[in-house]
């Protein structure tokens, strides 16, 4: 990032331009937060404004939920903060939050959002009833939390590599093909009544399978409990075999 950094400063004092830095809050792939808080800590040697897609880190970090930013300490530090309500509200949409001038600039600048319909009422309304809710209370992110600590040790005890995620967004990673892979996400929506995100190249290197899970506060420890049994099942056909031998009868389009 400073390499970066000294290479747009020059040009920015070449230009009279500026620098917009853009990094997420939570990368959302492997569950890791961004490292806002050390960014933030080159403002004092750089001029540049930082710009943050907290998507998985906005109703689910923070002590107000207020996201990545929050929780390590530098909310204050973003100058363009952006989200969306599709996920810890679970409705459509999304938002941009900064000073006053920067969202007047963006208004009217930005071209996709001249002719742009707004939400709907009834969305708009629901977002904001949610946003009262996350602020009168941490009841639901502190059992969203009480989920994904289940889950995540669950997993970690029976063997499972997640690797280094520190949100509620929880990877797991095997070793197989890509048709190997379609065969068991398969064999867990209609076997294991278990819906989930595949991740296969080019995203993440040859032979790793990532599957994805994201648990919310309306999930009870018996879901969590029989999906960590699923997840020993379906390893255990990865292992011995048996997702190869169906991938070999089977004709898999994977272009």
């Amino acid at each position: 990032m400073e390499k970066n950094l000294q290479r747009a400063t020059k040009m920015a004092t070449e230009t009279g331009g500026g620098i917009l830095f853009i990094t997420e809050g939570v990368f959302g792939m492997r569950g890791q937060q961004g490292k806002i808080k050390e960014i933030v800590a080159l403002k004092q040697k750089y001029n540049f404004r930082l710009l943050v897609d907290d998507a998985h880190g906005f109703g689910t970090l923070g002590k107000t939920g207020a996201g990545a930013g929050e929780e390590q300490g530098c909310q204050d530090q973003i100058d363009v903060y952006f989200s969306t309500f599709a996920k810890s509200m679970a409705n459509i949409g999304a938002f941009v939050a900064a000073d006053k001038d920067v969202i007047d600039y963006l208004k009217y600048n930005l071209r996709s959002q001249m002719f742009a319909k707004a939400l709907p009422m009834i969305q708009t309304i629901g977002s904001m009833k949610r946003l009262e809710l996350l602020r009168k209370s941490s009841e639901l992110k502190d059992k969203l939390w009480e989920n994904v600590n289940e889950l995540q040790n669950g997993l970690k005890q029976r063997g499972f590599n997640i690797g280094d995620t520190n949100t509620c967004v929880t990877p797991v990673y095997l070793e197989g093909s890509i048709p190997e892979a379609m065969i068991m996400v398969n064999d867990l929506r209609e076997n294991y009544g278990i819906f989930l995100s595949i991740v296969v190249y080019p995203v993440i290197p040859k032979g790793i399978i990532l599957l994805r899970m994201i648990p919310t506060a309306s999930h009870t420890f018996d879901d969590i409990h029989e999906t960590l049994a699923a997840f020993e099942a379906i390893r255990e056909k990865l292992v011995n075999g048996t997702y190869k031998a169906i991938a070999a009868e089977t004709t898999v389009d994977v272009s």
